[in-house]
């Protein structure tokens, strides 16, 4: 999370030690993070899912520039998506990217969220205010699973 390289140039800059993020971890009680692995087991990226401010299910994720663009986000978003749909009770699920970032507007659209709109000077970071476009899927709109119900031909 201190690495710039891996946040990108879109996601705010955070400071801080492994002991604090283990911490905020440990305290989160409305949510989960998974790392995002390869077949192998390297750890490639993080997605996760949490409740806000306004008790709608909000989604994060993040991967490591080197892995960007090979569908790793994709399906970590599909299978988050599914997930949450499959085990819980919610009606919507919405996730915030920086306006400019394509590729993560693009994976998104893949896995079905429409773009609701831009919050104008949404959040402050790297000394400036800066915008944030909406995304959402609504229940209705996630027709079935996409990754949690397939299988695989061995």
């Amino acid at each position: 999370m201190n690495n710039i390289g891996f946040m990108g140039e879109y996601e705010p800059i955070s400071q801080g030690t492994k002991a604090d993020l283990e911490r905020q971890y440990e305290k989160l009680t409305e949510g989960q993070w998974s790392f995002v692995e390869k077949k192998d087991g390297t750890k490639i990226g993080y997605v996760a899912h949490f409740i806000t401010h306004s008790k709608l299910t909000a989604i994060r994720y993040s991967l490591v520039p080197s892995e960007r663009s090979k569908g790793y986000g994709s399906e970590a978003i599909e299978i988050i998506v599914d997930y949450l749909f499959l085990s819980k009770n919610v009606v919507r699920i919405q996730a915030e990217i920086h306006p400019r970032n394509v590729a993560s507007q693009r994976v998104l659209e893949k896995a079905g969220f429409k773009k609701e709109g831009i919050l104008r000077k949404a959040f402050f970071s790297r000394g400036e205010w800066r915008d944030t476009a909406m995304f959402s899927i609504l229940r209705e709109e996630w027709k079935e699973p996409k990754i949690l119900t397939k299988t695989t031909k061995r």
